[in-house]
């Protein structure tokens, strides 16, 4: 699905984070925004998702422009992804209708099913506050599985692997793999060498987009 950016602002208080920020990302397409920390790549994630709304321009996705629109079109996955305390299913499902064959299914996709198998109570496995009982790495590939099973046209990525170690973050960016397919896909990060993969890749500098 298209998203298009146009003349985006955004500012926390007086200061100014996204500066007439202006995008077309086709259909299908991977795009990948480097930057450094703090620089705005997450506050534009979160205007594009929904989670923020726009104060100036227009963020369309498809035919969807206001917050609420976007957001049934989204899935995102973020850097320390948070988990609710509750079961595996449930940090999958968010209490969705969502069928145990989809919830199976997503789970293959993010590599998740041969350590869940490996539970006494599987996919009631109960996470632990904010995740606590589970690795980061499980806890990343858990909002993967999450992202997969909610199937929506334009998938989000915010540094899913800066937080996770090498081989973990490896593991972690094989199983988008299951995420990202024949998705559009905005994936930012600080770190240009996990962008490799991405059809194009654009610089956030100083509130403004630059392509290299």
């Amino acid at each position: 699905m298209r998203l298009e950016i146009t003349g985006l602002s955004f500012s926390y208080g007086e200061k100014l984070v996204l500066d007439n920020i202006n995008l077309s990302v086709s259909d299908r397409e991977i795009i990948g925004i480097a930057g450094i920390s703090g620089g705005g790549k997450s506050t534009l994630l979160k205007l594009i998702s929904g989670l923020y709304d726009v104060q100036h321009g227009a963020i369309t996705i498809g035919n969807a422009s206001t917050s609420t629109e976007r957001r049934k079109l989204v899935s995102m996955v973020m850097q320390n992804a948070p988990l609710f305390p509750a079961s595996i299913r449930d940090n999958i499902t968010c209490g969705h209708d969502i069928n145990d064959q989809t919830v199976r299914d997503a789970c293959d996709a993010a590599q998740l099913t041969e350590w869940i198998d490996s539970l006494p109570d599987g996919l009631d496995t109960f996470v632990g506050e904010r995740g606590s009982r589970v690795s980061g790495g499980q806890a990343q590939r858990i909002a993967i599985a999450r992202a997969i099973a909610k199937n929506a046209p334009v998938v989000l990525l915010d540094e899913p692997t800066s937080a996770l170690d090498a081989a973990t973050g490896s593991a972690v960016l094989a199983s988008l793999t299951g995420l990202t397919a024949g998705k559009t896909v905005v994936h930012v990060s600080h770190q240009i060498e996990t962008l490799k993969g991405c059809n194009r890749i654009l610089h956030l500098t100083e509130g403004k987009l630059y392509v290299p």
